[in-house]
């Protein structure tokens, strides 16, 4: 197509500032762009018009309006040449600029920079191939435009003076076309079409496509009142229905609700937007059919909000001495936690305030952060409130559903607090730690609401739609693993440990608590079943290992199970269980601990872990045969102690002759180091002065001291740094048998947590060094 440059004042190739836009119009129009403020390269691009340019600058036209252009194969081949004003307004982050299209330009290259964009483009003319068929499109445009004048969708043409006789066909066309309804790449099509024909058939076109979707509305309209008859229809038949049923009194029954629904709104003394919100929607209740499931909908969250306490609460108990005694009723030990409620209570006393407190019982499983929580609404005179949160992944679960979802529920807290029906319950939220996440939501984002003082006075809840205050909550939380429990959740919470219970401590919760706890669930009583205190502790040894007290009270029951049915079938009139006989109820001992330190094993240490559990032994056996220095790790062991077996086997290397051991064994062996129990997970650093002792027993032949336990992480350099989880380790110690363990030195602060009763019973050596650690174990060892 031969293009002919339609002023010879830009007959050269020009070089000029570039927009993109929407709201263009075609050649002969005046109209106006609106610019986001935050594109600085279309705002660069019109300053550089203004100052550099006298003004002129080309509009790009997208091929895909929808996307924001990111090459120049997204714009189409033509462009338009327009001259703006001089004039600039801006209004709320938009840059609103005047222009007058020129002509059409063709976009030679693009010379796009950083400040602003900029192209290589020259004027082209419109394209005249056939004058007599011009001039018959123009004659049918004509008589189609005319045609249309009476329909409304014409009315922006009437104020467009259009000289039939004067005007040539591409200004026709350019001057119609922006007018249609017809889309933005629509538009870029007409601005794209040099041929004068072309553009005018496109015209004709887009007036037939007019007249197309004109019936189509017309026929959509039609079906809309035919429906809108059948809707009559039905309307009128439910009135008759409404009629029946006032006869039968129907509408009795439900304007007796309404007015009990009303009545209990205003009984339950809610906050005034909530009460507004509560009595418009009785209004629409009572204006509602009965057959209507919005009907229903609106019930369901009448009777919802009725139920919630909003003013109801009960009184504290505030006679402190009386708190305490309860809680020592209740719970032996854990006197950290009593201490925190009287001072939580002490201040409540004082302040006439709700302290704003929110407490985690943190501890392993069985050591009584439930039950405590339980005894601790008791010993305030409080409602008791418990919601788990173990494996809740959606957040609705927390805050609810809004009501537009069909089979819309309210979350756990509000549902928690309607059955309670108190607006300062203990709340206990159970293994917060459990808590997942998926593509639902966080639920732990919608419990920072719930646990932070300074937010939960207008808790929000989906379901709800109005701020509930929950304020006045003594809320409990509960975890096994504070590590699980997000920051931001975590820094919201007063954490207080719950270790494991000592062998004394166990002792004097069974004797005392879960006897008579089982006794009473079993229907029987102290005179039928008796048991020794010899036995409480046998029954604690050698039949369970675990940081609570779970087990153990299953073991109780099963005690009193066995003996009731001894009582009734053969006809005795009490039971009691001793060392001697527990095992015909029991079974043979699952553990016995002593037996198996008693025994000294060549290259096997017994170490000490921790885990969300408690404390637990952990021993190590170690092993070479002939090879090329190899080494090799089992027992599902992690990255943390693969590393420490590494360190410990360098350390044995480098003080080989200190020690006296030969160097070639380690070129000439393949050493083995295994932790039994290889189903179980391991990890951690503390086993480093273990695997280092296991490492010497076993190539000086030499076993290590009967009823030794040790722990610490080492260093390449043979020092024993620090370790976690003392008390636990200290207590899985005693109970599995152990007399005496070696802990770092730097641990020595931490004896203060050690229970006397463990003292007592275990010799604790302080160690610095891999060669202290070495000549403690072995010393006599032959």
């Amino acid at each position: 197509m031969e293009e002919i440059i339609e002023s010879k004042k830009y007959i050269e190739l020009q070089v000029l500032p570039a927009i993109y836009c929407e709201g263009y119009k075609l050649p002969g129009s005046n109209f106006s762009i609106d610019l986001d403020d935050k594109n600085t390269q279309l705002i660069k691009a019109v300053e550089e018009a203004t100052n550099n340019f006298d003004g002129r600058l080309v509009i790009l036209i997208q091929k895909d309006p929808s996307k924001l252009p990111q090459t120049e194969h997204d714009f189409l081949e033509y462009g338009l040449l327009v001259r703006k004003s001089p004039t600039i307004a801006r209004n709320n982050g938009l840059y609103k600029i005047r222009v007058e299209c020129k002509s059409r330009v063709k976009i030679v290259d693009y010379l796009t920079t950083e400040s602003a964009y900029m192209v290589e483009a020259i004027e082209v003319k419109d394209l005249h191939e056939d004058v007599e068929k011009e001039l018959a499109l123009i004659k049918k445009v004509k008589k189609e435009y005319h045609d249309r004048m009476a329909d409304p969708s014409f009315d922006r043409y009437k104020a467009v003076n259009i000289n039939f006789e004067t005007i040539s066909g591409g200004a026709l066309a350019d001057t119609l076309a922006p007018g249609l309804a017809i889309s933005s790449s629509e538009l870029g099509e007409y601005v794209n079409t040099l041929s004068v024909n072309s553009r005018l058939l496109l015209i004709l076109r887009d007036f037939k496509k007019m007249e197309i979707s004109k019936d189509l509305d017309r026929d959509i309209e039609d079906a809309v009142r035919r429906s809108m008859g059948d809707a009559q229809k039905e309307y009128i038949l439910r009135e008759k229905l409404k009629a029946i049923q006032d006869q039968l009194g129907d509408k009795v029954k439900k304007d007796e609700d309404i007015e009990d629904i009303r009545k209990k709104i205003l009984d339950a003394k809610m906050p005034a937007s909530m009460e507004e919100k509560a009595l418009k929607e009785l209004a629409k209740y009572s204006s509602t059919s009965s057959q209507s499931p919005e009907s229903n909908i609106i019930r369901n969250y009448l009777d919802f909000i009725c139920d919630l306490p909003w003013s109801t609460q009960s009184t504290d108990n505030e006679d402190l001495n009386l708190v305490k005694q309860k809680l020592d009723e209740d719970h032996y030990g854990l006197e950290k936690v009593k201490d925190r409620i009287i001072e939580y209570l002490a201040v409540k006393i004082k302040t006439r305030q709700n302290p704003q407190t929110i407490l985690c019982l943190a501890g392993p499983p069985g050591t009584g952060k439930t039950s405590i929580a339980i005894s601790i609404a008791r010993a305030l005179g409080r409602k008791f409130v418990k919601q788990s949160l173990g494996g809740v992944r959606d957040e609705a679960e927390i805050r609810g559903h809004r009501r537009t979802y069909i089979g819309a529920l309210p979350g756990r807290i509000l549902n928690g607090m309607k059955e309670v029906k108190t607006i300062n319950p203990v709340f206990l939220l159970d293994e917060i730690d459990k808590m997942g996440s998926d593509y639902k939501g966080d639920p732990s984002d919608a419990m920072l609401e719930v646990l932070d003082p300074t937010q939960n006075a207008n808790f929000s809840d989906h379901y709800l739609e109005e701020p509930y205050d929950l304020s006045q909550v003594l809320f409990i939380t509960t975890a096994n693993y504070i590590e699980n429990i997000p920051a931001p959740l975590y820094d919201r919470m007063e954490i207080i440990e719950l270790s494991s219970y000592t062998e004394h401590e166990k002792f004097q919760i069974a004797k005392n608590y879960l006897i008579d706890k089982q006794l009473k669930e079993h229907g029987s009583n102290r005179n039928e079943f008796s048991i020794t205190d010899e036995a409480i502790y046998y029954l604690i040894q050698h039949y369970t290992r675990e940081a609570g007290v779970r087990n153990l009270q299953r073991l109780i029951g099963s005690l009193i199970r066995k003996t009731i049915k001894e009582l009734l079938m053969d006809k005795v009139p009490a039971v009691q269980i001793t060392v001697a006989n527990i095992s015909n109820y029991l079974g043979k001992p699952v553990f016995n601990h002593n037996e198996v330190n008693a025994k000294k094993t060549i290259g096997k240490v017994t170490g000490l872990a921790y885990t969300q559990y408690g404390g637990d032994t952990l021993p190590i056996e170690v092993t070479y045969y002939h090879g090329r220095g190899g080494i090799v790790l089992t027992g599902k062991l992690g990255d943390v102690m693969k590393e420490s077996a590494m360190i410990a086997i360098s350390y044995i290397k480098s003080m080989a002759d200190y020690f006296k051991i030969d160097p070639v064994i380690f070129n000439e062996s393949d050493f083995h180091i295994h932790a039994p129990e290889g189903a179980v997970p391991k990890d951690g650093p503390s086993a480093g002065i273990t695997i280092a002792s296991a490492v010497y027993s076993a190539v000086t032949k030499k076993p290590i001291k009967s009823f030794l336990g040790m722990t610490g992480e080492i260093t390449l350099s043979g020092e024993v740094l620090p370790i976690g989880g003392l008390r636990e380790k200290s207590i899985a110690a005693v109970r599995s048998g152990l007399k005496e363990i070696l802990i770092p030195k730097d641990n020595e602060k931490d004896l203060v947590d050690i229970p006397e009763e463990v003292k007592g019973k275990l010799k604790i050596s302080l160690v610095a060094n891999v060669i202290e650690v070495i000549e403690h174990a072995f010393k006599n060892s032959k």
